[in-house]
């Protein structure tokens, strides 16, 4: 039996961040693998890249690292309901563990389905810029299921956002975080850049 982390969002751009969040997650969970799950159509986010150069950068960014990888599925977006059985589907012998950064768990109680997701999924949670362990412990707390098992993880660049890259990008400007395999990506297929500035 393999662990398999499974890290859902938008990734516009994947960036540094998110790429030692999985990397601590490999060591800190002890994971065989992490797959990053690029959401076609994230909740709640207007004006995003197009899906197929969003997995493009991805699948660069991915590669000097063997345990990382992309799986690209037909969801919309993460749904207890619709992807955790495709999930289970690919890996029926594996322990499932869900990556969520804190800012994520205060609204994890709202997610349909939520209970089912608690007791087939591990939560390994990265600490996000101005939230402390015990306020994410308190909010788990208060789902109803507690996870069967939870890894907090001090985030190396809980500042860090896609959007801090997206604008570096913009105006041409360098910025710690952002990845040299999107930057080349991002400028050889002018992404994130206005024509009209």
């Amino acid at each position: 039996m393999k662990r398999i982390g499974t890290y859902a969002g938008t990734f516009d751009p994947v960036h540094s961040g998110h790429i030692g969040f999985a990397l601590q997650a490999l060591q800190a969970a002890w994971l065989d693998e992490v797959y990053f799950m690029p959401e076609r159509l994230p909740r709640g986010k207007d004006g995003i890249t197009h899906y197929g150069h969003r997995v493009g950068m991805l699948r660069q960014a991915l590669k000097p690292y063997p345990n990382l990888h992309v799986l690209d599925l037909p969801d919309r977006r993460f749904t207890v309901g619709g992807t955790m059985p495709r999930l289970v589907n690919r890996f029926p012998e594996d322990q499932l563990c869900l990556l969520v950064g804190s800012d994520v768990i205060k609204n994890l109680g709202q997610w349909p389905k939520v209970d089912q997701l608690l007791e087939q999924c591990e939560l390994i949670i990265g600490l996000r810029a101005g939230q402390q362990k015990l306020e994410v412990f308190e909010m788990l707390e208060a789902l109803p299921l507690f996870p069967p098992m939870v890894t907090l993880v001090d985030s190396r660049a809980p500042h860090l956002t896609s959007r801090v890259i997206r604008e570096a990008l913009r105006y041409n400007r360098p910025v710690r975080g952002l990845l040299a395999s999107v930057w080349r990506y991002a400028h050889a297929q002018w992404l994130y850049v206005s024509l009209s500035e």
